[in-house]
């Protein structure tokens, strides 16, 4: 029951954070900003990092918990090691995301 409660809040910060991002992205370059403009932008913006973060800790869970479930049905693959090995990967990727953040952040 946490997993699909995990899953349902993921996806609903997701689906917004991803408008918001296209959004931005499309007036960025809609703008006339260039790379260059938009990294210079990011840099030190506080409230950017934190969304980023947060976007890429619930991309991690939220596909680690489609996983585990797609790896349970299909595969049969169930089991407490099995859990870890999806969590580790969800983490793995949401590290990845937020180390992307860190970038655009501190460049």
């Amino acid at each position: 029951m946490k997993l699909w409660a995990i899953q349902r809040i993921t996806a609903a910060f997701l689906g917004i954070a991803v408008i918001v991002h296209l959004v931005t992205i499309m007036l960025a370059v809609r703008g006339g900003l260039s790379a260059a403009e938009i990294l210079e932008r990011t840099r030190g913006a506080d409230l950017w990092f934190a969304f980023y973060v947060v976007f890429a800790l619930c991309a991690g869970l939220h596909g680690a918990i489609g996983l585990r479930n797609i790896a349970g049905e299909w595969l049969g693959l169930r089991g407490p090691r099995l859990d870890a090995a999806w969590l580790a990967i969800g983490l793995l990727t949401a590290g990845f995301g937020m180390r992307a953040a860190w970038g655009l952040y501190h460049v």
